[in-house]
């Protein structure tokens, strides 16, 4: 089971304590004892402000076991439909960037399931995209 990771449950997990911190370490060591931990390069830049360094961040990754796993080209025509979709279907799109599409697209295509706590829009755009919600 490979499971990729979004940036909203390694901010729980590496940034300042809340009520996410704990269920979002659990749910990272259950799906780690079922499989792989991925991240996508985007998910890389979103928590790279956390760290003083690109060194200290590449520790810290390999300690909690996930490797970065690059995009294809195969993982932008699906990004691209499902964020035009967004787009299309909203008649006041939010501010979403195409960055949170491209992580879906990534997972879809690199994993078994996305960890994260944005289920709302990734169940909407990618169904057949398996999310796990830390509890």
């Amino acid at each position: 089971m490979i499971t990729a990771i979004d940036s909203n449950i390694l901010i729980d997990v590496i940034g300042s304590p809340s009520r996410f911190t704990d269920p979002a370490i659990r749910a990272m060591d259950e799906a780690r004892q079922e499989g792989a931990l991925i991240i996508s390069p985007i998910v890389a830049a979103e928590i790279a402000g956390h760290f003083s360094s690109a060194t200290q961040q590449e520790k810290c990754l390999r300690e909690m076991g996930l490797r970065v796993i690059d995009f294809t080209l195969e993982d932008a025509p699906h990004a691209g439909q499902a964020y035009i979709a967004y787009r299309s279907r909203s008649k006041e799109p939010k501010p979403r960037m195409l960055a949170d599409f491209m992580v879906g697209a990534h997972a879809a295509r690199h994993a078994d399931r996305l960890m994260t706590r944005d289920r709302g829009y990734y169940r909407t755009y990618f169904p057949k995209l398996k999310i796990m919600e830390p509890e």
